[in-house]
């Protein structure tokens, strides 16, 4: 692949911007809101849209049934050199709720001037994922325009039910395996370092999500005439989740960090680089001492060290007033992020165990399993990641970091254990894009230069060398 043919290549989007733009506006106003029963039909709408556009590309695509929304599934599969690369991305959306604190119709795409200067598009789905997986599907675009045909295979994976879960992708993958496993899985659904610096995040944390309920007493009593004798479930729940740390934030479930390993000498070396300031992250929350594990710094307590963390407690009374209730019941939803080789399910076991074992014996405990997802990491030296994080380099014109995320993205872990694959995961939102939150926006640069990003990716993967 010539340099020469890549410049025409990015040439062709440079000049195509308004009809690009265009483009995403209209899949943008299909209010494709997974969650909710009545914009069904807009889910299949934006699911045929996309068919439809691709197929305008030259792609083979069909829109798939699910017992959910509809799975768009495309290929290109015409080159011969090269790695064969899965596309994913998704094209359901967040409920806009609440309206009121929009600044303008949430399906009604708008470009205004934002606070740093950066023209924005400002609407539900233009960063989380409409935006994003257009760049993709746009730098495709631009290659069959200007050649003809893409320089490597691709196969293109869009869902409809990301917001919700991906409930029915599992069973699809495996059911359709060969026909989805190939090299490595392009997932575009990830942020930039910082506003200029572009990332490829090499790592994900995997998630048990668990909700546990102990009851006590057969009904609520009064705490004057009950206190004492009676148990509160309050304390037993309560006391249960705090022996979870201990008093250096370490975890204390038997057996919990079999399966993590030391952070590889190579991986800190690039996290060092990067330039984060610890005082700055904790003081933005007015927070100066981090809670975490001792001895690890704040990113690798974030993106290589596993954690647990309580998200509500509920029982008795907490209504505006005072009520001296003994409550009969207490419950929490709690959840572990896990790393390495970390195994959810053996974790959600000795959770089990750790709890059973601190309710007495008049007492019951219940849970309840709300899904798990594995962890997942990628060598920082393959040389996929590596022509990928040359050509994002020459692209955006500084070096491209390698960074992790604390959070988890099922699909990836999807990718890994049913199609046997790796994912790298490229994506050009910012932290400020405001997803799942009123005037959800993308700034157009990163549409622009995402684009772009793609292009060169792309060419890369073509050719041994740099694009």
């Amino acid at each position: 692949m010539t340099q020469k043919t890549v410049q025409d290549v990015l040439d062709q989007v440079d000049a195509s911007m308004d009809t690009i733009l265009s483009r995403l506006c209209d899949l943008i106003r299909i209010p494709s809101i997974s969650t909710d029963p009545a914009h069904a039909a807009d889910c299949a709408r934006a699911a045929q849209w996309l068919v439809d556009d691709l197929a305008a590309m030259g792609f083979e695509a069909s829109s798939r049934e699910t017992p959910g929304h509809p799975i768009v599934v495309a290929h290109d599969t015409a080159a011969t050199t090269g790695p064969h690369v899965l596309f994913y991305g998704h094209y359901d959306v967040q409920p806009p709720d609440p309206l009121d604190l929009w600044d303008s119709p949430p399906f009604e795409p708008r470009i205004v001037q934002g606070a740093n200067g950066r023209r924005q598009i400002v609407a539900r789905g233009a960063s989380d994922d409409k935006g994003q997986l257009m760049t993709f599907l746009e730098a495709c675009r631009a290659w069959k325009q200007v050649t003809g045909s893409l320089p490597i295979a691709v196969t293109i994976l869009l869902e409809g039910e990301e917001e919700v879960g991906s409930r029915n992708l599992p069973e699809f993958l495996t059911r359709n395996a060969p026909e989805l496993s190939h090299d490595i899985a392009l997932v575009c659904d990830t942020d930039l370092w910082d506003d200029e610096t572009p990332a490829v995040t090499t790592s994900v944390r995997g998630l048990v999500s668990e909700e546990i309920e102990i009851t006590c007493a057969d009904r609520d009593l009064h705490s004057g005439m009950y206190g004492n004798v009676v148990r509160n479930p309050f304390h037993v729940l309560t006391r249960a989740l705090a022996d979870l740390h201990d008093e250096d934030g370490r975890i204390t479930l038997e057996g919990f960090y079999d399966g993590v390993a030391p952070l590889p000498p190579e991986v800190r070396r690039e996290w060092d680089r990067l330039p984060f300031d610890a005082g700055h992250f904790l003081g933005q929350f007015g927070l100066s001492i981090s809670a975490g594990e001792q001895g690890y710094s704040l990113l690798e307590q974030i993106w290589a060290r596993p954690s647990f963390e309580v998200h509500g407690i509920k029982g008795g009374y907490s209504e505006p007033g005072f009520k001296t209730v003994l409550p009969s019941r207490a419950s929490a939803k709690v959840s572990f992020r896990l790393v390495g080789k970390q195994d959810p399910e053996t974790i959600r076991a000795a959770f089990r165990a750790y709890i059973r074992a601190r309710v007495p014996t008049d007492c019951t405990v219940t849970f309840i399993n709300h899904g798990v997802g594995y962890p997942a990491s990628l060598p920082i030296d393959g040389e996929l990641l590596q022509r990928a994080r040359a050509a994002l380099s020459a692209e955006w014109g500084r070096p491209a970091a390698i960074s992790g995320t604390g959070g988890s993205i099922p699909v990836i872990s999807s990718f890994r254990t049913l199609l046997g694959m790796d994912s790298l995961m490229i994506g050009f939102a910012r932290f400020d894009n405001r997803i799942h939150s009123p005037n959800e926006k993308y700034d157009l640069d990163s549409l622009y230069h995402g684009i772009r990003s793609w292009v060169r990716i792309l060419g890369a993967y073509a050719s041994q060398t740099d694009a």
